[in-house]
């Protein structure tokens, strides 16, 4: 396998710890995801391992912009460069459309992403750029960050044709939830767990471990119509006693991390092996070479459940064989 193995973690505060782990296991980057309502704060995380570490990449993976305002990421940007260095830093910006879901809000428009990563990027070069209305550059006195121009590695968080285009503009290359081709650097996450000997998908190790993507995917399912009928509605009615203007607190709760009580009938062994959540390594490494093939060049597994550095470790055996 020529793709690159890294990782992506739900930030936790055990974080720093799993980015140390996974950088003895030969991962390239850890990404630390940015959503404040469901995680703690990703740059604090960051630095933290950048601190326990020596050489893994780091960075957030993906920042929401409507989180923060250009200045403050700038700022933090800086702050892990002081602790990490450059080399090691990769910023990935998207639109944030889970990280938005979780407060009631739909993705940002791609136009407004654009815009925020360049005034991000002119911030970081040192330029005096425009953002509502005003003009703002980093006033940082020497010592007090590092001398700009701060060079950085940019990823842009896209999907569709709108941010694969900004992806191209503003980026050195893009971060998907699928393989997208057309890119000298493209990261493609994945989720799920290796099933040990004689395991079966509907253990309680594969519920713990995976159950997280499986909750996504039935989430998307519904979304996108790959459910059955019949499944689609009783999931859709265990929310029914929710208020609408409150669901999605209910619908995000765990979100990544674990299964919350309304998914859990819903999220089985079946449901696991159906989106090829619990492979063996064999099937692993097949998985991982379609998603090579379909134009991905580095992936990103975000391990899950009570022992994430096995999940980080079995992983990274089944990729390499």
């Amino acid at each position: 396998m020529s793709l690159t193995l890294s990782c992506a973690f739900a930030t936790s505060p055990q974080s720093h710890e799993h980015a140390r782990i996974a950088e003895s296991l030969g991962y390239e980057r850890a990404f630390f995801y940015d959503s404040p309502p469901l995680y703690p704060d990703v740059w604090v995380q960051l630095c933290r391992a950048a601190e326990r570490t020596e050489h893994i990449g780091l960075g957030p993976g993906v920042l929401v912009p409507s989180n923060r305002h250009p200045m403050t990421n700038a700022a933090a940007i800086a702050t892990l460069v002081d602790v990490a260095g450059a080399d090691r830093v990769t910023v990935a910006v998207g639109s944030g459309f889970t990280g938005r879901m979780a407060m009631g809000k739909r993705a940002l428009p791609w136009a407004f992403v654009a815009e925020y990563v360049r005034a991000l990027q002119g911030l970081l070069r040192g330029e005096v750029v425009t953002w509502e209305d005003a003009r703002i550059q980093m006033l940082h006195s020497p010592g007090m960050a590092p001398e700009r121009p701060i060079e950085v590695k940019w990823l842009i968080g896209a999907g569709g044709p709108k941010g694969i285009a900004v992806a191209h503009e503003l980026g050195d290359g893009v971060f998907g939830t699928v393989a997208l081709a057309g890119f000298d650097w493209s990261v493609a996450l994945v989720m799920g767990t290796v099933l040990r000997d004689g395991e079966a998908p509907d253990s309680e190790r594969c519920l713990a471990a995976a159950g997280h993507a499986g909750a996504v995917m039935l989430h998307y399912g519904y979304e996108h119509g790959l459910l059955p009928e019949e499944q689609a509605r009783e999931w859709l009615a265990s929310y029914q006693d929710i208020p609408d203007e409150s669901r999605h607190l209910a619908m995000h709760y765990g979100h990544l991390v674990h299964v919350n009580a309304h998914d859990r009938a819903f999220v089985t062994g079946e449901l696991l092996s159906g989106f090829g959540l619990t492979l063996t390594g064999e099937a692993w490494r097949e998985q991982l070479a379609q998603i090579e093939e379909a134009g991905a060049t580095e992936i990103a597994f975000q391990p899950a459940g009570p022992d994430i550095p096995g999940e980080l470790e079995a992983l990274a055996e089944a990729a390499r064989g």
